[in-house]
């Protein structure tokens, strides 16, 4: 090998000199430009930021499939599960308001009916646990007094607007309570100290104005019907001023088991009370009552229907504004107000003068801007 090596280099002198000059040039080049030395703790960064990298990328790559697959609904910018859930919602409240009214006419015992309906959602939800349709709720003892002032202001706002609607017509009934925000104002500035803009303040007066002249021309108009639905709002604003802390409180617990215990302690508020207050024209109640109804039979299945719908459209309620914030929720149950108004009217024909129309327009409109001035002022 070294023979032909000596050989190749006699017999090509000048490959040999430019082979020595390269050399040469290349020792010249590395001491004028060293090569960066990595010590081993970079090199150890260096591989760590790159592989971690790449697992960001193959997790947000993961991410966005997983979120393609388990939300096909709002693919089209369209919750449909949550539309489903005020659908369920305005056409449950609607159906509901029918059937209490209807039992209402031929049973006139709002305490009984509130009570029999609190129980019809209790007996719901006893069964949705034993068949394991729904997880059972972890109860302790905090929770029960807590949940103990939300419930008695729950069975206040129940049991009052089921005695305004045993007087009064489904719709005014209705546009009294759509005076809550007035009701709301007052009582959050009170006991929570909360500012409004102004025109917060200013969306009260379409209120108060369309309830008025609705009122003037009432054909079903009744003191006592007018006083239930006015300490109905101051229930319902109660209920949601001590609703707020609890549900921030108990976060294990979802809607439905929520508004369960809600219903169960209720219950146990008003039984007594309505059994001191109308136990004693029960028996004579029921039997014209069931004259009227048909049968026996036919009003317990109106009683049952009333109760089942009660729940069903308090329950996904709930489910809706797990979707939703409390303030698009309110101004839903607005609108589901006017749903109400509408078909109640439709469906018992009851006369209303254009003076009714106007105060009822008034009224739900200025609920709707309430709603959405406190919308603005949250942004």
């Amino acid at each position: 090998v070294k023979a032909a090596s000596q050989a190749r280099t006699r017999s090509s002198p000048l490959s040999a000199n430019a082979a020595a000059a390269g050399v040469a040039a290349r020792a010249v080049f590395s001491r004028s430009h060293p090569l960066p030395t990595l010590s081993s703790s970079s090199l150890a960064c260096t591989t760590t930021s790159v592989v971690t990298r790449q697992q960001q990328r193959r997790s947000s790559d993961v991410r966005t499939s997983a979120s393609s697959s388990a939300s096909p609904s709002t693919s089209s910018g369209v919750n449909w599960k949550l539309v489903s859930y005020f659908a369920l919602w305005y056409a449950f409240n609607i159906v509901f308001n029918i059937l209490n009214k209807s039992t209402l006419n031929i049973f006139p015992k709002p305490w009984l009916l509130s009570t029999i309906q609190l129980g019809a959602g209790v007996l719901w939800m006893s069964g949705m646990w034993l068949l394991r349709l729904q997880p059972v709720p972890k109860v302790s003892k905090k929770l029960i007094i807590n949940l103990a002032p939300v419930a008695l202001f729950h069975t206040i706002a129940h049991v009052s607007a089921c005695v305004s609607f045993s007087k009064m017509a489904v719709s005014f009934t209705h546009v009294i309570k759509a005076a809550e925000p007035v009701f709301s104002v007052i009582l959050t500035s009170v006991f929570m100290g909360e500012s409004f803009s102004s025109m917060t303040y200013l969306s009260l007066v379409p209120i108060v104005a369309g309830c008025s002249l609705a009122a003037m021309k009432e054909i079903s108009f009744a003191w006592g019907g007018l006083n239930g639905a006015l300490i109905s709002n101051l229930g319902s604003v109660l209920r949601n001023v001590f609703s707020k802390k609890l549900l921030n409180e108990f976060t294990y617990i979802d809607g439905i088991n929520m508004y369960a215990l809600i219903s169960i302690i209720s219950l146990c508020y008003l039984a007594p009370v309505a059994f001191f207050v109308e136990g004693s024209t029960w028996a004579a109640g029921w039997t014209t009552a069931a004259q009227a109804a048909g049968s026996n039979a036919k009003f317990i299945q109106l009683l049952a229907a009333g109760g089942v719908f009660y729940h069903l459209y308090n329950q996904v309620s709930y489910q809706a504004l797990t979707g939703i914030s409390p303030l698009t929720f309110s101004v839903g149950n607005t609108m589901k107000r006017v749903a109400v108004i509408v078909s109640s009217v439709l469906f018992f024909k009851n006369y209303v003068s254009p003076l009714n129309w106007v105060g009822t327009g008034l009224a739900c409109l200025g609920a709707y801007l309430y709603s959405n001035s406190k919308i603005k002022k949250s942004k």
